[in-house]
């Protein structure tokens, strides 16, 4: 797995293949990226994976970059908890607009 430092992201203009937006709670997102045969995800300096609090901070992270297909995946802990099935083993992905709003 590669591993993708923010600060090349909002320094360099990638041709990114897919985005896929990972939602977690409390506002919590990760971003994993594949651009060309390198998959992986967004590393802070501190090489731990890099916090996003926004879907805006996302779209703002990543406007230079020309994003292909963007989508986010929500994982809850929830489900078994309030009596629902074992989730499934593939979460659905719904599509990740990265138009900054005006």
């Amino acid at each position: 797995m590669h591993k993708f430092y923010y600060k090349d992201v909002i320094q360099n203009a990638l041709a990114i293949d897919y985005l896929e937006v990972q939602s977690y709670e409390m506002n919590v997102y990760l971003v994993w990226l594949a651009v060309g045969d390198n998959t992986g995800l967004v590393y802070d300096e501190n090489d731990n994976p890099k916090r996003f609090f926004s879907a805006g901070q996302i779209r703002e992270t990543f406007a230079h970059c020309d994003v292909d297909q963007a989508v986010m995946k929500h994982d809850t802990p929830y489900d078994e908890m309030i009596g629902n099935p074992p989730k499934s083993a593939e979460q659905m992905a719904l599509p990740f607009t990265m138009t900054l709003p005006y």
